[in-house]
């Protein structure tokens, strides 16, 4: 089959040719295994089963050992809403046997002697010692530092990779590890399985994660779910903007900050993870930026009169 240059559509991202035919070639009808020949005389066709429209294949005309544009089908949308649902299914097997877990993220660029990897490691430690399985992005930098404290404690020490252009590998600190191609796909396992996010200094990604994590508490879609922020200094200029900015121009309301916590006491991010999940956040609101700013408080701890109130609200 000739294929011009005007078949081919180039890819940005990963810089390699993906070949798109317009229609399936005239010589796959005439393959050896794609000519379905009439069994019946007088010309009584019946139809394919599924299994034979599964099983026969379109061959080259000729032998070869790679026909690329065969597999064009598997560039396209609907194959790649196949793959996502795999892809789910494959993280919801792996992770759904977790009982009480943490999610730690910050920057991958964070090398071992620095103070904040040794806190993320000691960390990580200290919440495999409380019983939480600790979950990372399972690279190097603070990833590596709570898995590696989680390892060496003896503890559930978990790696959700991505597929990213630049070649990510697995942190040697795991004791489950996941990799995953789609990044809505590997966040929606760090949120449905975590029982709250630690986020320590990080760029881009560090800040996605941590302000998809605030937009859901907001907007209702996950409950008592403290976000704890690791170093002040670092994270200073975002609180001053969030407190001077957002808040005074209404664009939030103070309620939003009920689960957002600042801290560089570890001991205290332990029991303030500890709280949310025996007491519905009830201490942790009391040291959160919602109750900086005369907050409502969030719902009541069991014991009150309507336990059932959201916790954003």
């Amino acid at each position: 089959m000739a294929i011009t240059h005007s078949k081919f559509a180039r890819c940005p991202t990963q810089e390699r040719l993906i070949i798109m035919p317009e229609h399936f070639p005239e010589s796959h009808e005439a393959s050896i295994r794609d000519s379905h020949p009439n069994p019946y005389p007088g010309g009584n066709h019946r139809s394919q089963t599924q299994d034979e429209q599964l099983l026969n294949r379109s061959v080259p005309p000729m032998p070869r050992p790679l026909a690329p544009e065969m597999a064009y089908f598997t560039k396209t949308d609907s194959w790649r809403v196949m793959k996502m649902q795999s892809e789910l299914i494959m993280g919801i097997d792996e992770l759904s046997d977790l009982g009480a877990s943490v999610a730690i993220f910050g920057s991958a660029r964070i090398k071992p002697n620095d103070p904040d990897y040794i806190a993320a490691q000691t960390l990580g430690r200290m919440m495999a010692e409380a019983n939480f399985a600790v979950i990372t992005g399972g690279g190097p930098g603070i990833m590596e530092a709570a898995n590696r404290g989680a390892f060496e404690g003896g503890g559930l020490s978990i790696g959700c990779n991505i597929e990213l252009p630049f070649e990510q590998k697995p942190n040697p600190y795991l004791t489950r590890s996941l990799d995953f191609q789609y990044f809505f796909v590997r966040k929606t396992m760090f949120i449905k399985y975590a029982n709250g996010f630690v986020i320590f200094p990080g760029g881009f990604g560090t800040l996605d994660e941590l302000f998809e994590a605030m937009t859901l508490v907001q907007t209702l879609k996950i409950q008592r779910f403290p976000i704890i922020l690791y170093n002040r200094k670092f994270w200073s200029k975002i609180l001053g903007f969030i407190h001077e900015t957002l808040l005074d121009r209404g664009l939030i309301s103070p309620e939003d900050l009920n689960l957002l916590v600042v801290s560089d006491d570890l001991e205290e991010i332990r029991k303030t993870l500890l709280d949310c999940y025996f007491n519905r956040c009830w201490v942790t609101w009391k040291r959160s930026e919602g109750a900086v700013e005369h907050s409502d408080p969030p719902g009541a701890p069991a014991t009150a009169m309507n336990p059932s109130k959201a916790d954003a609200q």
